[in-house]
């Protein structure tokens, strides 16, 4: 089973409506949603644009900061997590995103158990309304300011602890496609994952990395995918490339490019087989970009970033 999503962070200058319509001509039936995006529109009329083409939505970009690390109280993190749970079930987007938050000056501990608090408020209401919490953890080199969870087997333990649906994991292929933990964890983050987010990249993970499209950085991401799904995954694989190589680029560029290689991954996977996509490479000073900034909404403080 491969199913695929792109991001709308992917494209983030384009209004919804274009959206929709430019991913439909491309050939992709699910989106992850980013809720100031949505919130742009607001939830009922986003449900039913995607809806009106064809398209479901695969997940919900981002709650969290549980820590207090970014100015808000615990409570008030759980009331705008609360409304991000709302705005998945009004999405139909089976997955809320979850970012711990930074440690914000707690210890390790007392991060952890705010984050367990957290989740444990939560997952009740999150199981009604048919949503999974999804932990996101993070590469250390590129986790300031988001998350204190930043070791894969951190991540695992905490959410087999709820042993619950509605906790799961987000593993994202940028923070750790390269690193040698994600393979002796290979079976648990299948079982573990409510989504994977593939985006490539040269180098090591920083705050401001570019996620590149798929076969324009060193990521093995074609045999980690297989592997994922030979495990047993059975989720959205959501392509959210951002940064200076998506603008150069061109949106229909980048979603026409990571179509055309989501089919060749399927179609080899039900082959039995994988081989490297050969992808036509622009020239892209060497891999390295600059972040395309930020966009922020009333209803939302987050901001395009690799994480």
């Amino acid at each position: 089973m491969f199913d695929f999503a792109i991001s709308q962070m992917t494209t983030s200058r384009w209004d919804l409506p274009l959206e929709v319509s430019r991913l439909v001509e491309h050939g992709y039936d699910a989106i992850a949603a980013w809720r100031p995006k949505v919130s742009d529109v607001g939830v009922a009329v986003a449900a039913a644009t995607v809806a009106a083409a064809g398209v479901r939505v695969s997940s919900l970009q981002w709650t969290g900061g549980f820590t207090g690390g970014d100015g808000r109280s615990f409570d008030e993190s759980i009331d705008d997590a609360c409304d991000a749970i709302e705005m998945a079930e009004g999405l139909a987007a089976p997955v809320l995103v979850v970012h711990s938050g930074c440690r914000g000056g707690h210890t390790r501990s007392h991060a952890t158990r705010l984050l367990c608090q957290a989740l444990e408020l939560l997952a009740p209401r999150a199981a009604r309304a048919g949503v999974s919490l999804a932990v996101k953890p993070m590469h250390p080199a590129a986790a300031a300011g988001c998350s204190f969870v930043t070791r894969l087997a951190e991540a695992l333990d905490l959410v087999e602890r709820f042993d619950a649906p509605a906790v799961r994991l987000a593993f994202d292929l940028w923070h750790w496609g390269d690193d040698p933990q994600a393979g002796l964890f290979l079976p648990r983050i299948a079982e573990a994952a409510a989504v994977v987010q593939v985006a490539d990249r040269v180098g090591t993970p920083a705050p401001r990395g570019d996620r590149l499209p798929p076969g324009h950085g060193g990521l093995p991401l074609e045999e980690l995918v297989a592997d994922l799904v030979e495990a047993g995954f059975s989720g959205d694989f959501e392509f959210d490339p951002v940064g200076e190589a998506v603008e150069s680029l061109g949106y229909d560029g980048v979603l026409a490019d990571t179509r055309r290689v989501a089919t060749d991954w399927a179609g080899r996977l039900a082959a039995g087989r994988s081989q490297p996509v050969e992808l036509p490479r622009p020239h892209l000073r060497s891999g390295h970009f600059r972040g395309v900034g930020s966009r922020r909404s009333q209803a939302s403080s987050q901001t395009v970033s690799p994480g």
